[in-house]
C-alpha cells in the first residue's frame, strides 16, 4: 500500500485550517514573470526566514504578556484599588490560561495544522487585551488575563514545533532560538512602552502583534511534516520545495520524512504501558525536565517583579533599570541565536545554568548583607549595585541557553506519533510551574529577598547536573535521526 493510501483517511478527516496561496506551487520556469519580492520568497533560506519572522509575532505577544505586569503594577493597584494579593492573582492568571491552552495545543495543532492553531490563538489574545484595557474592576481584569493566557499557551507549543518542522537541519537551532528572542523583544517592548503610556494604553498596544500575525499566516506554507502525516502528499512536497528553494533537490529529505511518517502511522494509538519503553519515556522525561527546570529557576519571578526588586535594592529609577534589563535580555538572546548551531545545545545549557546559579548566589549574599548595613552607608549603595549586576548576569546567563534551548530540544526529540500529546504535557508542566513561581514570587520576596534567590540558585545548580547526566546533543542531526537514536 502506498504512503498516500495509508494516510487517506486522515487526510479526509483533517484539513489545513488555512490554505496558502498558490504562489509557492509555481515552477522555476515562471521565475521570469515574478516580481523581485516574490523571487526573494522563492529562495530557500529567505523563504524559511520569512516564515519564521511571521510566526515570531506570536512569541512577541507571549513576551508582551510576561512583561506587562512589571511597569503597570503600581498604576493598576492604585486605579482599581487592588491588594498585593489580587495583583499577584492577576499576574499569575496568564499562566492559568496558558495551562488550558497547553492542554489543547497539541490536539489543535494536530487536527487543523500549525497555522490554524496560531490563528485560533490570536483571537483570544486580541479580545483579552481589549478587556483589560477597558476594565473597571478586578473581575474584567482577571477575565482578560485568562483569555490572553490561553492564546499564549497555544503559541508557546505551536511556534517552536512549526519552526523545527520547516527549518533545514543546519539552521534549526538558530531559527528555533528566534522563538525565545521574540519573547524577549516582547518583554522589552512592554518595559519600554510602560515608561511612556498608562496601563490601559499599554494593553491596547498589546493587540498589535496578533493583529499583524493573522494576515501574515496567509502568506506562509503549512508545516511539510504535518502535511505528510495527514497524507497530503502533493501539498507536502510543494511546501517543502518552496522552503528549500525551487532549484534544490528535496528527494532525499522527502523520502526520510515519508519513512518516518509511515513508521509512526503503523500504530497511531500508544497504550500507556508502552510509555515504559525508552524510545518514549526518555525523550519525554528530558522535554518535561528541561521545561520545568527552566521555570523553577525563578526567571519569571525576576522579570515579572523586576521593578520592585530593583526598588528594594535601593535603585531609584527602578522602571528604567527594568527596561535596561529587557535590552540586555534581547542582546544576550541574539547572541544565543548566533551560537546555537555553532557551540551546540548541550554546552550552552551547561554554561547558562552554571552562570545563573553563580549569579543567584551572588545576589542572595548581597541582599543578606544589606540587612546588616545602614541604608545611609556607602557599603549599602555598593551592595545595591552588586544586586543589579547579579540580576543582569542572571538574565544574560538565562538568555544564553536556559531561555531558548528547552523549547528547541522539546520540539526536536519527541517522536512523531506522541508529539501532540507529549508536547502538550511538557508545555502544560512548564506553564504549571510558571504559575506557581509567579504566584509565589511576591510572597517569597516579602519573606526574604536573599532566601528567595538562594532557592533559585540551588535549582539552577541542579539543572547543571540534569543536563550533564541526561540531555543529548542534537546539533547537526535531522529530526528523524534524533528520534531514531532513542530506540
Amino acid at each position: 500500500m502506498s504512503f498516500r493510501d495509508d494516510n487517506e483517511e486522515a487526510a479526509n478527516l483533517r484539513k489545513p485550517f488555512l490554505h496558502t496561496g498558490s504562489w509557492y506551487k509555481m515552477g522555476s520556469r515562471q521565475s521570469s514573470i515574478m516580481s523581485s519580492s516574490a523571487q526573494m520568497l522563492r529562495d530557500g533560506s529567505v523563504s524559511v526566514v520569512f516564515c519564521v519572522l511571521v510566526v515570531a509575532l506570536g512569541p512577541i505577544q507571549f513576551g508582551f504578556t510576561c512583561g506587562y505586569s512589571s511597569p503597570t503594577q503600581a498604576e493598576i493597584i492604585s486605579d482599581l484599588k487592588l491588594t498585593i494579593s489580587e495583583f499577584s492573582v492577576f499576574g499569575s492568571l496568564a499562566n492559568v490560561g496558558a495551562m488550558v491552552g497547553a492542554i489543547a495545543s497539541g490536539q489543535i495543532a494536530e487536527y487543523i495544522g500549525r497555522k490554524g492553531s496560531l490563528m485560533i490563538a490570536a483571537v483570544p489574545n486580541i479580545i483579552g487585551w481589549l478587556i483589560i484595557s477597558f476594565s473597571k474592576d478586578s473581575s474584567f481584569l482577571f477575565m482578560g488575563r485568562l483569555l490572553e493566557g490561553f492564546g499564549v499557551g497555544v503559541i508557546s507549543y505551536t511556534v517552536p514545533v512549526y519552526i523545527a518542522e520547516i527549518a533545514p537541519q543546519n539552521m534549526r537551532g538558530s531559527l528555533g532560538s528566534v522563538n525565545q528572542l521574540s519573547v524577549t523583544i516582547g518583554i522589552m517592548l512592554a518595559y519600554l512602552l510602560g515608561l511612556f503610556v498608562n496601563w490601559r494604553v499599554l494593553a491596547v498596544l498589546g493587540v498589535l502583534p496578533c493583529t499583524l500575525l493573522i494576515p501574515g499566516l496567509f502568506f506562509i506554507p503549512e508545516s511539510p511534516r504535518w502535511l505528510a502525516k495527514m497524507g497530503m502528499t502533493e501539498d507536502f512536497e510543494s511546501s517543502l520545495q518552496v522552503l528549500r528553494g525551487f532549484d534544490t533537490d528535496i528527494s532525499i529529505e522527502v523520502n526520510e520524512i515519508k519513512r518516518s511518517v509511515a513508521s509512526s502511522s503503523r500504530r497511531t494509538a500508544i497504550r500507556f504501558a508502552e510509555l515504559k519503553r525508552k524510545r518514549y519515556w526518555f525523550p519525554l522525561m528530558i522535554g518535561i525536565g528541561l521545561l520545568v527546570l527552566q521555570q523553577l529557576s525563578g526567571i519569571n519571578g525576576v522579570l515579572f517583579y523586576s521593578s520592585n526588586i530593583f526598588a528594594n535594592a535601593g535603585i531609584s529609577s527602578s522602571n528604567v533599570a527594568t527596561f535596561g534589563l529587557g535590552v540586555v535580555q534581547v542582546v544576550a538572546t541574539g547572541v544565543n541565536t548566533w551560537l546555537m548551531d555553532k557551540a551546540g545545545r548541550r554546552l550552552l545549557l551547561l554554561i547558562s545554568s552554571s552562570g545563573m546559579a553563580a549569579s543567584f548566589f551572588l545576589v542572595s549574599v548581597a541582599f543578606f548583607l544589606e540587612g546588616f548595613v545602614s541604608e545611609d552607608s556607602r557599603f549599602y549603595s555598593i551592595l545595591g549595585i552588586l544586586s543589579l549586576v547579579g540580576l543582569v548576569t542572571v538574565v544574560i546567563s538565562f538568555s544564553l541557553g536556559v531561555g531558548a534551548i528547552p523549547w528547541v530540544i522539546m520540539s526536536e526529540i519527541l517522536p512523531v506519533n506522541i508529539k501532540s500529546l507529549a508536547g502538550s504535557v511538557a508545555t502544560l508542566a512548564n506553564w504549571l510551574v510558571s504559575w506557581i513561581v509567579t504566584m509565589t514570587a511576591n510572597f517569597l520576596l516579602d519573606w526574604s529577598n536573599g532566601g528567595t534567590f538562594l532557592i533559585y540558585g540551588i535549582v539552577c545548580a541542579f539543572t547543571v547536573a540534569f543536563v550533564s547526566l541526561w540531555v543529548p546533543e542534537t546539533k547537526g542531526r535531522s529530526l528523524e535521526e534524533i528520534q531514531f537514536s532513542f530506540r
